[in-house]
């Protein structure tokens, strides 16, 4: 089966953190699996996190083994490990060795037509993709198992809505920059 789109190059992730994050809406990702299978989610919501200073982000307290790939270079997968469950997808950005990344929070079926259900929430897709810590590090640009590709659909800047981020009080004054971006009116955001 043909992957849908085209791959996004590096120089689309080398690129500030929030734009990334807003950019990425209405791409797709694209995964595909041992036995040749392709499956696509189009992106329907995203989190930003950037640099060493933001204290909702892994980067937070320096490298470690799991945020290794948030240091390397933009365009890679860096997967994690949420509630011993579920896995949570995002793409690392910027320029090289300074620590961001967009979180892929939701995304729905390629084609639209009703919820995702099972896209909704970074674990969530992560399932229904079958994305996992194994594909921590993989490059997006010219890996073979999982990228994010372009399809031409274009997601007009009024149907963009922007808020603080999710489950990151912690973060003081971080946590309430409006670095999560979603469709409006998308019944795959997550909730």
């Amino acid at each position: 089966k043909m992957a849908p789109g085209i791959r996004l190059p590096r120089a689309f992730y080398a690129r500030h953190t929030v734009t990334v994050a807003r950019d990425l809406l209405g791409k797709l990702v694209v995964r595909r699996r041992d036995d040749g299978t392709v499956r696509a989610g189009r992106i329907v919501e995203t989190e930003a996190y950037h640099g060493p200073a933001d204290q909702a982000s892994h980067a937070h307290r320096g490298p470690t083994a799991r945020n290794a790939p948030m240091f390397g270079p933009a365009g890679v997968a860096y997967v994690y490990q949420i509630y011993g469950v579920w896995f949570c997808l995002n793409a690392v950005t910027g320029r090289d060795r300074f620590p961001a990344a967009v979180l892929v929070r939701a995304v729905a079926p390629p084609g639209g037509g009703g919820a995702a259900k099972d896209g909704a929430g970074p674990g969530k897709l992560c399932r229904l993709l079958g994305i996992d810590k194994r594909l921590s590090g993989v490059d997006l640009v010219t890996g073979e198992e999982l990228w994010i590709a372009d399809d031409g659909a274009r997601v007009p800047r009024r149907a963009v809505a922007a808020g603080p981020r999710v489950n990151v009080g912690y973060a003081g004054a971080w946590a309430a920059r409006p670095w999560r971006f979603w469709l409006e009116g998308d019944r795959s955001v997550s909730r």
